[in-house]
């Protein structure tokens, strides 16, 4: 039985790709790059896109299991001046 990696957008990438998330077959993907081309297949990843595995910060060669969380949300921007 093959198990599914959640897949979610945050911010102005919830935009961009226009859903708030996905569900991808863990067979098909090792990285976290892999997970973005698997859902995203007619965009590109963002240079600039932040990921998290199971809510932490992650690569984009980090590897992926079944049962995993990917997160992808653009740089934070702002803070104290």
């Amino acid at each position: 039985m093959s198990m599914a990696i959640k897949v979610r957008y945050f911010a102005s990438l919830r935009e961009s790709v226009g859903r708030t998330g996905d569900s991808i077959d863990a067979a098909q993907v090792m990285t976290v790059r892999d997970v973005w081309q698997a859902a995203n297949q007619d965009m590109p990843l963002p240079g600039n896109v932040l990921a998290a595995v199971n809510m932490d910060y992650a690569e984009l060669d980090a590897r992926v299991e079944d049962g995993d969380e990917v997160a992808f949300f653009p740089p934070v921007t702002g803070g104290c001046r």
